[in-house]
């Protein structure tokens, strides 16, 4: 996937903006990369596929760990993709702003893409959203909702990693989450871009770690915001 780049910059350019796309642009392809590892790496047993808007069995073992991940990146694709085509996205977003999230859109569809390659027949149907409570045209609300995304994104992926029996899929799910918690420093930098809020002890415990999520926490955090009913009972837990 091709990401979306100003080519009106000067070469040689060097600021904090372009520092923070490159980062980003490499970011991406590194964790789409990582799709090369594991594309043909699909589990035998069948996913009830069912519809949009009725309840999804994510499965069990690695299969139901990847449809985990990838119904969360299914939501944060699906979100970016509602912020960037708001009408009000130019007006509310000054330029460097609108490259970051149109990043972040690219690398949430480059990671749900991913997962749904790597399950092929596995994979769970396209979930029914719900962002009746994000006021797109506010910039505070958009961000906010943001925030609230990819940091529980990177907890679920904290969490979900030891259950992953596969080392391939926890090598290519490794690089995910870095990009992931990657994408929470950058939010929380435009949310507050004269602090060092890029992290905070909400996210990140007294030992200097990432804070963990269990699905089952993650899935009820995102309940808000996705109207098909997700099933999760099969997951390892251990």
């Amino acid at each position: 996937m091709a990401f979306l780049e100003n080519q009106n910059e000067e070469p040689g350019f060097i600021s904090k903006r372009v520092h923070r796309r490159m980062f980003m642009k490499y970011a991406g392809a590194a964790a789409a990369t990582s799709a090369f590892l594991v594309a043909g790496c699909k589990d035998d047993e069948e996913v009830d596929k069912g519809m949009p808007d009725a309840e999804v069995d994510l499965g069990s073992g690695d299969t139901g760990v990847l449809n985990y991940a990838y119904a969360l990146e299914q939501l944060e694709a699906a979100f970016y993709t509602a912020v960037v085509a708001e009408a009000s996205f130019t007006s509310i977003f000054n330029d460097e702003e609108q490259t970051v999230m149109r990043d972040l859109m690219a690398h949430e569809i480059t990671h749900r893409e991913f997962f749904k390659a790597a399950l092929g027949t596995n994979a769970i149907p396209g979930l029914e959203v719900d962002f009746s409570s994000i006021n797109f045209a506010d910039k505070a609300s958009v961000l906010g909702a943001a925030k609230t995304f990819e940091d529980l994104g990177v907890a679920a992926y904290n969490g979900a990693g030891k259950l992953l029996t596969d080392g391939n899929l926890l090598l290519a799910a490794g690089k995910i989450v870095s990009v992931e918690a990657r994408h929470a420093a950058a939010i929380r930098d435009l949310i507050d871009p004269k602090s060092a809020s890029f992290s905070g002890d909400d996210v990140v415990d007294a030992n200097g770690f990432d804070k963990a999520m269990v699905p089952a926490d993650v899935l009820s955090a995102a309940a808000t915001y996705v109207k098909t009913k997700i099933n999760a009972s099969n997951l390892p837990t251990s």
